[in-house]
């Protein structure tokens, strides 16, 4: 289990994350970018599994520019809720808020970043401009194409679901095209396949992408 911590963003925008600490020495941190759902207990789940795999977890509420203390379930109102909230959240605000998430746990080592659904886009523009990261991994960013033309600074590792509605595989071929040196990974599955909290849920999907994701944390920060 975690714990509430604040942070404090080089703006002066104080923001809530969900903190969770591994047991003995950490092998580095990751920050964990949220979806549209705010930090739910979903996000909370995939913090502290981040921290059982002996890394320093930290998930900013990167909503609390626009309401703070979002955490939304996954109906069909939830979504839209989801989604007026996200258009309020600027991404330059988002990524000013991931460095202070950044900063926050550095004494750990080296970090990388994960991020799911919107979050997936907040790391493949993290990847590119933010500071301090050593790798990044993002799940079905909806705005990844949309920011074809960003350059990641630093390893990369996305995973998409070729039954993703608002993902076409278009959209996935233009980023392996324009990105050869970014690693993609297209699974059998719909949006939303990692969150065991939703229909989309698929558990082979969800239980390969993260073997990926967590070897590729191991390359990069160990």
């Amino acid at each position: 289990m975690g714990s509430n911590v604040k942070l404090k963003a080089a703006d002066g925008h104080q923001l809530a994350a969900y903190r969770a600490e591994p047991k003995g020495k950490a092998k580095g941190a990751v920050v964990v970018i949220q979806e549209i759902f705010g930090v739910n207990s979903h996000m909370r789940e995939v913090t502290d599994g981040f921290a059982a795999d002996g890394y320093l977890a930290i998930a900013p509420a990167l909503f609390d520019r626009a309401q703070r203390d979002v955490e939304l379930g996954y109906t069909p109102d939830d979504i839209a809720k989801g989604r007026d909230i996200r258009m309020k959240v600027p991404w330059d605000a988002a990524l000013t808020d991931v460095a202070a998430a950044i900063d926050a746990v550095k004494s750990a080592g080296k970090v990388g970043i994960v991020g799911y659904c919107w979050g997936g886009s907040v790391v493949w523009l993290a990847a590119a401009k933010s500071k301090g990261l050593s790798a990044a991994v993002g799940y079905y960013g909806g705005a990844v194409a949309q920011f074809v033309d960003e350059k990641p600074k630093t390893a990369t590792m996305l995973h998409f679901g070729d039954k993703d509605a608002s993902i076409p595989m278009t959209d996935v071929e233009k980023v392996r095209k324009a990105h050869p040196e970014v690693t993609v990974h297209v699974y059998h599955a719909e949006h939303g396949f990692n969150c065991n909290h939703r229909g989309s849920y698929e558990a082979n999907s969800a239980k390969v992408a993260r073997e990926r994701t967590i070897a590729f944390f191991g390359r990069h920060l160990g």
